[in-house]
């Protein structure tokens, strides 16, 4: 080979650059590295907490929500059979009393206009 096509190449030393960590730098590290670990396992902790604490609350949501349409299936079928239900007799009477001291062109709460309202003045 000829001596002018001859590339310059650095020649690199092992290891890293800078100053090397003394032996009571590494017992420092390994300290903050148990308590970097202590402090990562208690947030995990409080995370699993609050999550689990998330999922019993929307599991007893979810357990009215079905009593609830369970109790709204058993008025269907009461209905279906001719029968009203105390408790839709007692919503209906409830709106029957407080419909005549709304004003008449307000639509009451059970959708329908009483006798009432269909009047005109």
């Amino acid at each position: 080979m000829d001596d002018s096509k001859m590339v310059a190449v650095k020649v690199k030393k092992p290891g890293k650059r800078g100053r090397k960590p003394a032996k009571i730098d590494l017992k420092a590290k390994l300290e903050r590295s148990r308590q970097s670990a202590r402090e990562c396992r208690a947030r995990k902790k409080l995370r699993y907490q609050y999550l689990e604490e998330l999922v019993s609350s929307k599991e007893r949501a979810i357990c009215a929500l079905r009593e609830e349409l369970d109790m709204y299936k058993q008025w269907c079928l009461a209905m279906d059979q001719g029968k009203i239900p105390s408790e839709i007799k007692a919503l209906l009477t409830g709106d029957e009393q407080k419909a005549p001291q709304s004003s008449s062109n307000k639509i009451p709460k059970n959708g329908k206009y009483g006798s009432t309202a269909n009047k005109t003045s």
